[in-house]
């Protein structure tokens, strides 16, 4: 079988004209002899009747005691009603399609609820329904338990649904449908002339996607990775094809990039720094830190460890948390609120030296500091002050000519 799977997110479902945008979009695919399977988001965004975040603010409002598994039968109804309308649509359009939800569709998970991982997936009701002529929606976000339990996938689940999909279908392609036209060199909110990039890796991507690009979620990526599954990130409302991710031996194959350095600038806001120094003496300092935020399951970032002390971020909202924690041990943290990670990626990076100076020369040009900084093969972070995040995407974004 020649089959493509095709995600749409909430925007692209949420009104009349955009949901036939997609119907375009599925026509399409079957024009080219491709048997269809569609991923379906809730429809909408907060505040819109069957959004994920409207369910969860009804329950908030209606006793703010739902169990985390009682709350996943909750949050799978925003797909339910997406894939329902969609095959109603198409049906009418005399496209045969067939809804089904993650459980029809052999999603197998655990039971961690609220943000199960997927443990395998046995597509043979798929298959069938292919065979007879179907386009087969399934419901994305979600799957069952052993027990037949609803569960979710947590956020971005959608596309990981999509990718699993694709890899246990052996998909030629996996088209992530969003509000934008693929995947662009930085924030176009925050860089009015970011480019839109034609072809990434892998690893670019899941790294920009990790580091505060919101147009896939990294775990589908992972997903997709390891299958070597070519995804596509594409908008609803053009036909353009969008940005695609593959292997960087797919990418050489395409003869469509040139040495690139730097695929793009991304950002995390809402970062507060810890830093606490040990006294002389003191070695297990270190130690002590991270089983404190451990037991605290509070998350850690930027970790810098030295023989003086130890520094590290963790998001705004759980700064206080991190603090009491930290006190209680008899340490005396210092605390930057308000701070922001900006990241320069990029998969030709690697041993070419002056990237870093490059960096500090964009910034100190812009008059903004630099508080701490770490890097790996492809991509080297910056922590800075909040109030200067944008300054800093926008100057680096020009420093490596990104806009070109």
């Amino acid at each position: 079988m020649k089959i493509l799977v095709q995600k749409f997110g909430g925007t692209s479902l949420s009104t009349a004209e955009a949901r036939a945008h997609v119907i375009e979009h599925i026509q399409a695919a079957l024009n080219q002899s491709y048997q269809v399977v569609v991923v379906v988001s809730a429809m909408g965004r907060k505040g819109e009747p069957y959004a994920t975040d409207t369910l969860l603010d009804w329950i908030a409002s209606n006793g703010d005691s739902l169990p985390s598994r009682e709350m996943d039968m909750l949050m799978c109804c925003g797909e339910l009603i997406s894939a329902a309308t969609l095959c109603s649509l198409l049906n009418e359009q005399g496209i045969r399609a067939t809804a089904l939800t993650g459980a029809q569709a052999g999603i197998r998970t655990n039971d961690d609820f609220g943000n199960a991982q997927i443990e395998s997936i046995q597509p043979k009701r798929i298959f069938e329904l292919l065979k007879q002529g179907n386009v087969v929606i399934v419901t994305g976000f979600q799957g069952e338990t052993a027990q037949h339990d609803f569960t979710t996938l947590g956020r971005g689940g959608s596309d990981t649904s999509a990718t699993a999909l694709g890899a246990a279908l052996k998909a030629e392609m996996v088209d992530i449908f969003t509000d934008v036209s693929g995947i662009l060199t930085a924030d176009p909110r925050i860089v009015e002339d970011a480019k839109p990039l034609d072809v990434v890796s892998y690893t670019e991507i899941c790294n920009m996607a990790h580091l505060g690009a919101k147009v896939i979620h990294p775990r589908a990526v992972e997903v997709a990775m390891h299958a070597n599954i070519p995804v596509r990130v594409r908008s609803t409302f053009s036909t353009e094809t969008g940005t695609l991710v593959t292997n960087p031996t797919a990418i050489k194959e395409t003869g469509s990039v040139q040495d690139r350095l730097i695929t793009g600038i991304a950002h995390v806001p809402a970062i507060t720094q810890i830093r606490v120094t040990a006294d002389d003496g003191v070695f297990d300092l270190q130690l002590r830190v991270f089983k404190a935020m451990a037991k605290e399951k509070i998350s850690v970032d930027f970790i810098n460890v030295n023989p003086s002390g130890v520094v590290y971020t963790v998001y705004d909202k759980e700064a206080a948390r991190a603090e009491a924690a930290l006190v209680s041990l008899g340490l005396s943290p210092q605390l930057i609120p308000g701070c922001a990670k900006v990241s320069v990626i990029g998969g030709g990076m690697n041993g070419v030296p002056g990237i870093m100076a490059t960096i500090v020369e964009a910034l100190t040009d812009a008059d903004i500091g630099i508080l701490q900084s770490a890097d790996s093969n492809t991509t080297i972070w910056v922590l800075v002050q909040g109030e200067n995040m944008a300054e800093a995407v926008r100057a680096l974004h020009r420093r490596f000519n990104l806009h070109r």
